[in-house]
Protein backbone atom coordinates (compact mmCIF):
# COMPACT_ATOMS: atom_id res chain seq x y z
CA UNK A 1 0.00 0.00 0.00
CA UNK A 2 1.36 3.39 -0.99
CA UNK A 3 2.05 5.61 1.95
CA UNK A 4 3.82 8.89 2.62
CA UNK A 5 4.72 9.94 6.16
CA UNK A 6 5.78 13.47 7.04
CA UNK A 7 8.12 14.35 9.89
CA UNK A 8 10.56 17.00 11.03
CA UNK A 9 8.26 19.80 12.06
CA UNK A 10 8.54 21.73 15.27
CA UNK A 11 8.73 25.10 16.96
CA UNK A 12 11.40 27.44 15.65
CA UNK A 13 12.18 31.11 16.04
CA UNK A 14 11.91 33.52 13.13
CA UNK A 15 15.01 33.26 10.98
CA UNK A 16 15.57 29.66 11.96
CA UNK A 17 15.63 26.51 9.86
CA UNK A 18 13.92 23.14 9.71
CA UNK A 19 14.21 20.14 7.44
CA UNK A 20 11.05 18.21 6.75
CA UNK A 21 11.10 14.60 5.58
CA UNK A 22 8.57 12.71 3.48
CA UNK A 23 9.22 8.98 3.73
CA UNK A 24 7.60 6.80 1.10
CA UNK A 25 6.65 3.15 1.50
CA UNK A 26 4.91 0.69 -0.77
CA UNK A 27 6.29 2.33 -3.91
CA UNK A 28 9.48 3.82 -5.31
CA UNK A 29 9.19 7.55 -4.81
CA UNK A 30 11.64 8.56 -7.53
CA UNK A 31 9.18 7.22 -10.11
CA UNK A 32 6.76 9.98 -9.16
CA UNK A 33 6.59 13.71 -8.66
CA UNK A 34 6.40 14.48 -4.95
CA UNK A 35 5.00 17.75 -3.69
CA UNK A 36 4.98 19.56 -0.39
CA UNK A 37 1.83 21.41 0.58
CA UNK A 38 0.81 23.39 3.64
CA UNK A 39 -2.35 24.53 5.34
CA UNK A 40 -2.26 27.46 7.71
CA UNK A 41 -5.06 28.06 10.22
CA UNK A 42 -8.13 29.44 8.49
CA UNK A 43 -6.59 29.10 5.03
CA UNK A 44 -6.84 26.65 2.19
CA UNK A 45 -4.11 24.13 1.51
CA UNK A 46 -1.53 25.39 -0.97
CA UNK A 47 1.38 23.98 -2.90
CA UNK A 48 4.80 24.90 -1.58
CA UNK A 49 7.32 22.91 -3.59
CA UNK A 50 7.52 19.91 -5.90
CA UNK A 51 10.21 17.71 -7.40
CA UNK A 52 9.47 15.90 -10.64
CA UNK A 53 10.18 12.26 -11.33
CA UNK A 54 11.71 12.30 -14.75
CA UNK A 55 14.36 14.99 -14.63
CA UNK A 56 14.30 16.11 -11.04
CA UNK A 57 13.07 19.57 -11.93
CA UNK A 58 12.03 21.55 -8.88
CA UNK A 59 9.16 23.96 -8.45
CA UNK A 60 8.49 26.51 -5.71
CA UNK A 61 5.74 28.85 -4.67
CA UNK A 62 6.81 32.46 -5.05
CA UNK A 63 6.60 33.02 -1.30
CA UNK A 64 9.31 30.44 -0.56
CA UNK A 65 11.70 30.83 -3.49
CA UNK A 66 15.24 31.36 -2.32
CA UNK A 67 14.48 30.10 1.19
CA UNK A 68 13.21 26.53 0.67
CA UNK A 69 14.96 23.69 -1.14
CA UNK A 70 13.38 20.39 -2.12
CA UNK A 71 15.50 17.31 -2.70
CA UNK A 72 15.21 13.55 -2.75
CA UNK A 73 17.34 10.66 -1.50
CA UNK A 74 16.40 7.73 -3.70
CA UNK A 75 18.32 5.30 -1.52
CA UNK A 76 16.14 6.24 1.42
CA UNK A 77 12.97 6.66 -0.65
CA UNK A 78 12.58 10.05 0.98
CA UNK A 79 11.95 13.59 -0.17
CA UNK A 80 13.14 16.50 1.94
CA UNK A 81 12.16 20.13 2.28
CA UNK A 82 14.90 22.32 3.71
CA UNK A 83 13.35 25.50 5.03
CA UNK A 84 15.61 28.44 5.91
CA UNK A 85 14.97 31.97 7.13
CA UNK A 86 11.59 30.93 8.46
CA UNK A 87 8.94 33.58 8.99
CA UNK A 88 5.85 33.57 11.23
CA UNK A 89 3.64 33.27 8.15
CA UNK A 90 5.32 29.95 7.46
CA UNK A 91 3.38 28.46 10.37
CA UNK A 92 1.19 25.66 9.03
CA UNK A 93 0.73 21.93 8.87
CA UNK A 94 2.92 20.58 6.07
CA UNK A 95 1.92 17.59 3.96
CA UNK A 96 3.50 15.67 1.13
CA UNK A 97 1.82 13.80 -1.67
CA UNK A 98 2.41 12.27 -5.07
CA UNK A 99 1.70 15.22 -7.33
CA UNK A 100 1.88 16.63 -10.79
CA UNK A 101 4.44 19.35 -10.40
CA UNK A 102 3.10 21.58 -13.16
CA UNK A 103 -0.49 21.40 -11.96
CA UNK A 104 -0.18 20.77 -8.18
CA UNK A 105 -2.79 18.04 -8.63
CA UNK A 106 -2.30 15.34 -6.01
CA UNK A 107 -2.80 11.59 -6.36
CA UNK A 108 -2.54 10.28 -2.80
CA UNK A 109 -4.67 10.88 0.28
CA UNK A 110 -3.45 13.42 2.80
CA UNK A 111 -1.55 12.02 5.75
CA UNK A 112 -1.23 13.42 9.24
CA UNK A 113 1.18 16.12 8.20
CA UNK A 114 3.81 17.73 10.37
CA UNK A 115 3.25 20.96 12.27
CA UNK A 116 5.65 23.85 11.72
CA UNK A 117 5.34 26.76 14.11
CA UNK A 118 7.47 29.87 13.70
CA UNK A 119 7.29 32.08 16.73
CA UNK A 120 9.50 33.99 19.10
Amino acid sequence: QEQLVESGGGLVQPGGSLRLSCAASGFTSDFYGIGWFRQAPGKEREGVSCISSSDGDTYYAESVKGRFTISRDNGKNTVYLQMNNLRPETTAVYYCAIAGCRTWVTFTPWGQGTQVTVSS
